[in-house]
């Protein structure tokens, strides 16, 4: 069943369904994208959708961020009808930080589809 989702950014309305929990990566059925991405210990997850600055075409703003709360088997998915093959996404992961046991989850660091096809932008490193 598909539910709206208002985003935080901008007066923008998403519609959503559960999805399925593959293929892994971004799928393209014809008429939407269904997001699957395997993590065994994440406790969120959120998909984050991009388009360009309005200001700067070189430069992309992160428009909306979904919660993503289906999860198969440790495999968190979603399926969004209205979106098309280009969408730019990346995720957000929330989990335990735990170093000494090799958990480093934090949702404020941006995320790349380990699935992903391609991959577009420069990357800037900083803390």
């Amino acid at each position: 069943m598909p539910v709206n989702f208002h985003s935080e950014w901008e007066d923008s309305i998403v519609t959503t369904a559960p999805g399925r929990p593959y293929p892994l990566g971004a799928y393209y059925d014809g008429h939407g994208v269904n997001f699957a991405l395997y993590s065994e210990y994440a406790t969120k997850v959120y998909l984050c959708l991009f388009e360009s600055n309005h200001d700067n075409k070189n430069d992309l703003i992160e428009c909306t961020r979904i919660n993503m709360k289906e999860q198969t088997h440790r495999i968190w998915h979603i399926y969004l009808p209205d979106v098309e093959p280009g969408q730019i996404y990346a995720y957000r992961v929330d989990g335990p930080f735990d170093p000494h046991n090799g958990h480093r989850f934090n949702v404020n660091k941006l995320l790349i589809d380990p699935y992903a096809r391609a991959i577009t932008g420069t990357l800037e490193w900083h803390d």
